[in-house]
Formats: structure tokens, sequence, C-alpha cells
């Protein structure tokens, strides 16, 4: 691997560490307070392109690498996990219709999610979060048209959707087997995201419950074939989660560089704290350990596109160090600080909220270790 990075690829760092710096961390604290998603914002992002980096140009996208997209993900993290996580969310979403979508599909919806509009990745339900197979949405065929019915939850971005990726089992008696993807738009009689969901964390992203009741769409919204859902929905957490992993280290990153500037200036025993060994050594370990996620991440977004073996793995190696990363970083960081951590006048205990969901969506820790466990059982690593 090279793992020097492209002139394009340090000025799109450059452009996201500076938006972040000017636009988001100004406003973060407030919408997390207000546990309010600052909608115009999320917009005016995803029509600037943040959500669409990886997208072909025909499309309206700026046709750039996964690393790119890790590398800004990082950023945009670091200026507020929640403001990023429903800017990353659209990219989520854009992913089934890359992968299964028809030329016509593709040329129908993903401009639209370059020039501003919000899109929700409907997979999680109330009895099927880590269990795929236990899937009961049902999308059942009536004449050329598909009839929807189920609840999702813990849907990003679901109060503002303009259009929602659902999967759906087209054979209940089947079950998971036949799961398939379908867009459908905002506006379909049967949909209900009235329910916004209170959060410990990521507080200024929007989660939502949403209901779809008897729903009438056209086949033309199914995504690739019948039957094909479990795959794309696969191939898309492939491609989803080394970004996933990329928030996570952004909220770390912002934590450790919070613990250092107070460290310079925290005097106690006669000398600021960071040069008392015991601060050293937290510090050092916190600078290992994003390093160290970054690399994974970089390891596997470098594979996607490629063919490569064990991307699977990879991606799931990624995601689960970079959560767990995050989780430890972030409570070692408020360690530093003490008392004022503790306190709502510093942005540790945020960042420390922040975190811990990195730990559970997109996959929990958990269910990546049985992934990479799989790998290694099927000699993919």
């Amino acid at each position: 691997m090279d793992f020097e990075l492209t002139t394009e690829q340090l000025a799109m760092q450059k452009m996201a560490c500076e938006y972040a710096e000017k636009e988001i961390a100004p406003v973060a604290a407030e919408y997390d307070e207000k546990e309010e998603m600052p909608v115009d914002l999320v917009r005016r992002m995803t029509a600037e392109g943040f959500s669409s980096i990886n997208i072909p140009e025909e499309y309206g996208g700026a046709g750039m690498d996964e690393v790119t997209v890790c590398l800004v993900t990082e950023e945009l993290g670091r200026g507020c996990a929640g403001i990023a996580t429903g800017v990353g969310a659209n990219s989520l979403a854009m992913l089934p219709i890359l992968i299964a979508g028809s030329e016509e599909q593709k040329k129908k919806y993903l401009p639209e999610l370059c020039d501003g509009k919000l899109a929700s990745f409907c997979l999680t339900e109330p009895n099927a979060g880590s269990d795929v197979s236990s899937i009961s949405t049902t999308a059942i065929k009536d004449g050329s048209d598909y009839i929807i019915n189920g609840t999702k939850c813990f849907i990003t971005n679901g109060t503002y959707a303009d259009f929602y990726v659902v999967f759906a089992v087209v054979n209940p008696k089947r079950g998971a087997r036949t799961l398939t993807p379908f867009v459908v738009e905002r506006g379909t009689p049967g949909i209900d995201a009235s329910k916004k969901e209170k959060k410990m964390g990521i507080r200024a992203s929007n989660t939502a419950v949403v209901v779809f009741e008897d729903v009438r769409i056209p086949g033309e919204n199914m995504l690739g074939k019948e039957c094909g859902g479990f795959r794309v929905a696969m191939e898309t957490f492939d491609i989803s989660r080394p970004m996933i992993a990329s928030l996570a280290v952004g909220v770390a990153r912002a934590a450790y560089e919070a613990a250092v500037d107070y460290a310079r200036e925290r005097v106690q025993f006669g000398k600021p704290i960071i040069q008392q060994q015991a601060i050293q050594f937290m510090l050092a370990d916190m600078a290992m350990e994003i390093e160290a996620a970054r690399c994974l991440i970089f390891r596997a977004a470098a594979m996607i596109g490629k063919g490569e073996k064990g991307l699977s793995t990879y991606a799931a190696m990624a995601k689960a160090y970079a959560g767990d990363m995050a989780m430890r970083v972030t409570v070692d960081a408020l360690q530093v600080l003490g008392g004022y951590g503790f306190t709502r006048d510093y942005p540790l205990e945020k960042y420390m909220r922040d975190a811990k969901i990195m730990q559970i969506y997109e996959g929990t820790s958990q269910i990546q270790r049985l992934i990479i466990a799989n790998g290694i059982i099927c000699r993919k690593i």
C-alpha cells in the first residue's frame, strides 16, 4: 500500500477540515443541546457534495475513491459526529442504488441526492437489528405494483427524507431469502415518520421510526432483481463501514486534541500536567490508537472497487477497532480534564456520548467480530 495521499486527496481533506471548523463546530453544541438536526446545514452540505464524493461524475458526484470519502468523513466527524451522521446517511442510502439500480434509476435518483435532497436507508426493525434474517416488512406484488407494510426503526434522516431505500421480503413464507430493496418516495400515501427518537449521543442527527402502511409503489422502484436484497445490503455495509470507522476516528481525534490542549495549560504540582508521566502515557496511547485505526481504515477503503478477497473482513476490522477505540479515547480524554471534563462547559462529555454509537450502528462491534472470525475460518485473511 502507498500511504502517501494525492494532491487531490489532500485538498479535499483540507477543505473538509476548514468547513468543519467554520460551519459545523460552532453550532455543534447548540444542536446537541436542542436535540435537533440542522436540516438546512445538512441539505446545504449535501448540495455542496459532501455526501456524493464517490458518486460517478455522470450522476452529479465527484467520482473520487473511498479513501477520499474516509478522509473527508473524519474531518466532519471531528466537527460534530451528529451532523456528520446526517450527511453520511445520504451516502449510505445512495449505495444500494449504485450497487443494484438500473441506469434509469441512477439517472433519476442520484442527481437529486447530489443536489441536496435527503434519503434514508431503511433496514433495521424493532425485531431485526443484528439478525437481518428476522426482517418482517413485506412488499407484496399486486399487479405491476408492490404494497409495503412494516415498521423500520433507528432510521437516520427519517423525519426529513425525500425518499427511502426500504428492504422488505416479497414472500413472507420464505422470509429473508426474498429480501428486496425498493425506493419509496416521500409523499406516497401510508408513510408515517413522525416519531423521533431521543438519544444519548449524536443528538444533532435525526433518528426516527418510519411506518409503512399499505404503501403502494410501482414495480419500477425495485432495485435489482427480486430476492437480491441480502447481497445488496452486505455489499453496502462493506463500503459504508470504513466510512463509519472514519467518523469514529474523527470523534476520537477531537477528544484527543482537546485533552492535549488542556494538558498544556492546566498546572498542577507546579507544572503543566502534560509534563506528568501519567498524563503523557494516556496521551501516547490515544495517539497510537487513533493512528492504528486510521491505517486499518485506509487498508479497507483501498480495497473497495478492486474486487480483492477479504473486503468484508477488513471493513469489519476497521469498524470494530475504530468504534471501540473511539470509546476508549474519549473516556481517557475526559479523564485528563478531570472534573471539568464531566461538565458541559467542555465538549468532552459530548464526545464520549457521541462515541458510544460507533460501537453499535452499521453493525455492532460483536457482529463485526463474527464477520472477522468467519474470514479467518474461510481463509480470507
